[in-house]
């Protein structure tokens, strides 16, 4: 069960960080302008800011799991 853990939080992390870096790559492709600070995300963007959410969250929950002393080394 342990390495089942493990291997979640190496799946989980990968895709946020390959969710962040879309989302830095989108933004920075977005228009120059000043007011676009503070729009709306809207359609793919808003997907992607709420999945970002939900793993970060989920490996927040695994990484506290796994740091449990039930999951320690036997020694």
């Amino acid at each position: 069960m342990e390495l089942a853990l493990y291997f979640a939080m190496i799946i989980i992390c990968t895709v946020l960080i390959t969710l962040v870096v879309i989302q830095a790559r989108t933004a920075g492709m977005s228009n120059n302008d000043s007011s676009s600070i503070y729009r709306t995300r809207r359609g793919l963007e808003k997907t992607l800011h709420q999945a970002t959410i939900v793993l970060a969250a989920a490996f927040l929950l695994l990484a506290l799991i796994t740091s449990l002393p039930i999951f320690g080394t036997a020694g």
